[in-house]
């Protein structure tokens, strides 16, 4: 079921959502990931959210919206659907339950074992999938470019990408894990600075430092019932 959810549709879902939609679509669909974590958490663990990380949620979410409309509200509303956004939203709740089900993992597998087993059975899910399009379209060398995006994909985007995000939800627990996905803009904002040559806002600082304020707030422990006193 790890294999299935998270290699195999998840994976595929997304990239595929990816070819008919666009970047801040995809960012948005993605940032309902920690609600779907939630959910999936109660449906499977009987495990509650709590109002803190409701709350921290909602606000991480308004720093990213900040982000995505570059402080316009007028942008947000001229956001268009596209077919692509169908495929990511229906990836959003199997990673809510590999996420899950990682606590249910053999003790024995640990790390990259545990991530070499996944991998290889969400290959050979992949394999007849992979056949059909073969044998509806020759299959074409990629130019260096697409080469190295393959490369990086398959190298960062998944197997340094999981290897941190498995020890990650051992470590704090799916819902708390779920919380830093809202990350994602902040970290795409400094990058885009950085190797695009992006010009820094002050929308882009609001934004960054609203959704901090939201994961430290939904993943910030609660203190002991004797100091709320």
């Amino acid at each position: 079921m790890l294999s299935f959810t998270g290699v195999a549709v998840f994976q595929s879902l997304v990239y595929l959502g990816l070819r008919t939609t666009t970047a801040v679509n995809a960012v948005l669909i993605n940032s309902s990931m920690p609600l779907f974590m939630l959910l999936c958490s109660w449906a499977i663990e009987r495990e509650r959210a709590s109002p803190r990380q409701i709350a921290g949620m909602l606000v991480s979410l308004a720093g990213i919206l900040v982000i995505l409309s570059r402080g316009s509200i007028a942008a947000l509303l001229e956001l268009e659907l596209h077919a692509g956004d169908a495929w990511i939203l229906l990836a959003m709740p199997a990673w809510g339950i590999y996420s899950v089900l990682l606590k249910r993992r053999p003790a024995e597998l640990g790390g990259v074992d545990f991530l070499f087993v996944i991998s290889l059975a969400g290959a050979l899910m992949l394999l007849p999938g992979a056949a059909l399009l073969a044998l509806q379209a020759p299959v074409e060398l990629p130019a260096p470019a697409e080469a190295a995006g393959v490369l990086y994909m398959g190298l960062a985007a998944s197997v340094l990408a999981f290897i941190c995000w498995n020890r990650g939800v051992a470590t704090v627990g799916a819902n708390a894990a779920g919380f830093t996905i809202h990350l994602l803009p902040a970290f795409g904002t400094v990058l885009a600075i950085v190797f695009l040559g992006e010009t820094f806002a002050g929308f882009h600082a609001l934004g960054i430092a609203v959704i901090l304020a939201g994961v430290l707030l939904a993943t910030r422990a609660a203190p002991p019932a004797g100091l709320m006193k």
